[in-house]
């Protein structure tokens, strides 16, 4: 087999080496536009799983690799005059120069041809005469761009600038610095290259970099402007970089995020950054790009199959790794595109939700790192919680008002359709007390409905009688006097999605006889030709339904509840005012957001009129709705901040089941997202809906100022054993 790999950096190197290895009779030439030993003095990190890697394929390669790598552990995080360390991170670190000498010195000991100083050309014309292409020619690969619409990449540019520099300074650890100046944030990634050198990475959002006016200054300026911020760190150490004739507009990148939905083309095939690119900061994805080579180079050396069956092969082993790694790393990068979100957080807890920021870290991981510095931060929190004891910080009290939980967890509203003309029973009784008698420290109702049309479906529970108040005052009673567990209700009208049948019946259709007609926000059925058209409701109807609301409140204190939660989300009626899918009214209840919320939230200070002073009322509201033109966070985060001026005390972040056209991303804790977003830019306590129960992840949210309490559904309630 006749091969050229076009791109000489770690990818291309190491695959090269690979492919020699596997078949010496394989011609391998690697064409390269610089010279053999122009490089800077980039760091690149490699995981242990990586290194590990490296030794089984290549033994030599590895055991030269090891011998030059900087090790170090510790993570220190300056913020707001504190200098934070968390250990035990086991960092693998060598210089991108020494790594390049290493693989050039294997590939010819080997017989790979290297061509340095030669540009590649046109990817088309090697394809014609060689038998396999390996285009390791990075992010901005040529070959990926001729081939666009074979390769078809996905790709999502990041708005933070950054700027990669080296500065000779032996660092002993990776260094987070944030510094807060008059334009905005400036913070610091820096870490050991070899004994003699580091890197920094410097970034700012675009509005920061724009108000500091980088955009106009000489490259070089920009850079003395890095210096200036971070000299604390530097210790009078100069900042280099290799593109310092530039402008400060193009020596400061965007990271353009990249992944392929294909990989190969006939006999072209990509590798590393030309088929996904890592994540932000030179080099970093060196090591999973050497993986790539591995799997390439193992596939080829099989002869079971066509060339393009081996490619797919390759690409259906290491596609998956990528896209993990690019979720994870996208987490990453919003973190730091939106870190003055989390700048009002104590140093320990920014430092903690720094740390965790990729969700692939949690609590028990960083207390097995590092636990003094997990001690820290629980001591911390609890001393917030009001606490002169260190606790996991689900264990921790939450205070609302005058009322007390013991941790935070609380039991989700979970619909059983169990009622009997909106009577709860002895169902209700059993099913509540028995999650009140666990170790979450509330139970929450279904949504219990004002008035007999605001049910979803006849076994739905009310609160408009004295049958249904003196029944749910029973279940309080049993709650307040049995358990240590408080108890809530959310009060709700289901509107448009009202009138149907239980969900074992056939969720969502109509009821097959005795429908009651429906109201809400506009005339617009749930589900297009199969729901009952509701009529938009009239002022007259708003008046009463906001009366009925009152009233069910004045008897929910009367049963003893601890909590009311009013619900706004998920396309019932409140909701059908605030989302943009279900209200296109043209009067003073329709148009903007502010106009959308004012119904919504003159029924929310009727009821926090009615309701005790010293008692917490939370909003559920729909964060996303999930299709285009609907919700979307930054505009619930205006929601959330008018109803905490209103007087909401906390706020329970959902999502979705809004529109039928919906198309949710699901994957594990999605929804924590909005509860962080909420919480750290609305500055109010949130609860988080959590699609399962495991006490690390609860920790970790918690931990970390993402939410204030954690809803876990029914069904996922944790035993009475909590793991601590």
């Amino acid at each position: 087999m006749n091969i050229v790999c076009l791109g000489g950096g770690p990818a291309g190197l190491y695959f090269s080496i690979l492919a020699k290895k596997a078949n010496a009779l394989w011609d391998i030439s690697v064409v390269e536009r610089a010279p053999p030993r122009q490089t800077f003095q980039w760091g690149l990190l490699f995981a242990d799983t990586t290194l590990c890697g490296l030794r089984e394929a290549d033994v030599e390669s590895h055991a030269a690799i090891a011998a030059s790598l900087r090790h170090w552990d510790d993570i220190d995080i300056h913020f707001k005059g504190r200098k934070i360390t968390s250990g035990g991170h086991r960092f693998r670190g060598i210089a991108r120069g020494k790594l390049l000498e290493i693989l050039r010195e294997r590939a010819s000991m080997l017989g790979v041809t290297l061509l340095f100083e030669t540009e590649a050309g046109d990817p088309g014309d090697y394809s014609r005469n060689f038998d396999l292409v390996v285009a390791a020619d990075g992010a901005a690969s040529t070959t990926r761009r001729k081939y666009e619409d074979i390769f078809k990449p996905n790709s999502q540019l990041h708005q933070n600038r950054f700027l990669c520099l080296s500065g000779k300074i032996p660092l002993s650890a990776y260094i987070f610095d944030f510094k807060e100046t008059e334009c905005g944030w400036f913070h610091l990634h820096a870490y050991p290259v070899d004994g003699d050198y580091s890197t920094f990475v410097v970034e700012a959002t675009e509005k920061t970099w724009m108000a500091a006016g980088i955009d106009k200054m000489h490259g070089a300026d920009s850079i003395a402007l890095c210096e200036r911020l971070f000299e604390d760190r530097l210790q009078g150490t100069a900042l280099t970089t290799d593109t310092t004739h530039l402008s400060g507009s193009k020596l400061w990148m965007r990271f353009n995020q990249i992944l392929c939905e294909k990989w190969h083309y006939k006999n072209i095939v990509l590798l590393g950054d030309a088929a996904h690119t890592a994540r932000l900061g030179v080099g970093s994805g060196a090591g999973e790009a050497m993986e790539d080579g591995i799997a390439l180079a193992a596939v080829l050396a099989s002869d079971d199959e066509n060339l393009s069956s081996r490619l797919q092969r390759y690409q259906d082993r290491r596609a998956p790794a990528a896209l993990q790694l690019q979720g994870a790393t996208l987490n990453w990068l919003e973190w730091f595109e939106h870190v003055d979100r989390y700048v009002h957080l104590a140093p320990e807890q920014f430092s903690y939700s720094l740390l965790t920021a990729t969700k692939g870290l949690g609590h028990e991981g960083l207390k097995r790192r590092d636990p003094q510095y997990v001690a820290m931060v629980e001591k911390g929190f609890g001393a917030r919680s009001g606490l002169d004891q260190d606790l996991p910080p689900m264990y921790t009290p939450f205070s609302a008002r005058g009322v007390t939980l013991k941790n935070r967890v609380i039991v989700s509203p979970s619909s059983t359709y169990m009622a009997v003309d909106g009577v709860p029973n002895d169902f209700h009784l059993v099913n509540l007390g028995a999650r009140a008698q666990g170790p979450a420290a509330m139970v929450m109702t279904e949504m219990i409905c004002v008035t007999p049309d605001a049910r979803i479906t006849p076994g739905c529970p009310g609160l408009w009688n004295d049958e249904q108040q003196n029944a749910w005052k029973r279940i309080c009673d049993y709650v307040h006097t049995y358990t240590g567990a408080r108890i809530a209700l959310q009060l709700g009208h289901a509107g448009r999605k009202g009138s149907t049948r239980r969900a074992w019946d056939g969720i969502d259709q109509p009821l097959a006889s005795g429908n009651w007609p429906l109201i809400s926000a506009s005339a617009i059925p749930y589900i297009e030709g199969v729901s009952q058209v509701p009529r938009e409701a009239t002022h007259a109807d708003l008046d009463r339904i906001k009366a009925d609301f009152a009233a069910a409140t004045r008897r929910a204190i009367a049963a003893g509840f601890d909590w009311l939660e009013l619900q706004c989300a998920h396309g019932y009626f409140l909701s059908s005012f605030i989302s943009p899918i279900t209200n296109q009214r043209t009067d003073d209840y329709g148009g903007s957001v502010e106009h959308r919320c004012q119904y919504p939230l003159e029924v929310f200070r009727a009821v926090r009129a009615v309701w005790p002073p010293e008692k917490p009322i939370s909003v559920r509201l729909s964060v996303h709705d999930w299709i285009a033109g609907g919700m979307i966070p930054e505009i619930a985060v205006r929601v959330a901040c008018a109803f905490k001026a209103a007087g909401a005390d906390v706020i329970d972040c959902s999502s979705g089941q809004v529109s039928k056209e919906e198309k949710p991303e699901t994957e594990r804790m999605f929804q924590v997202q909005f509860s962080d977003r909420i919480r750290n830019e609305g500055l109010v306590p949130t609860i988080a809906e959590v699609n399962d129960f495991e006490s690390d992840r609860v920790n970790t949210i918690i931990a970390a100022g993402r939410a204030d309490l954690c809803a876990i559904a029914p069904a996922q309630c944790p035993h009475a054993g909590w793991p601590v």
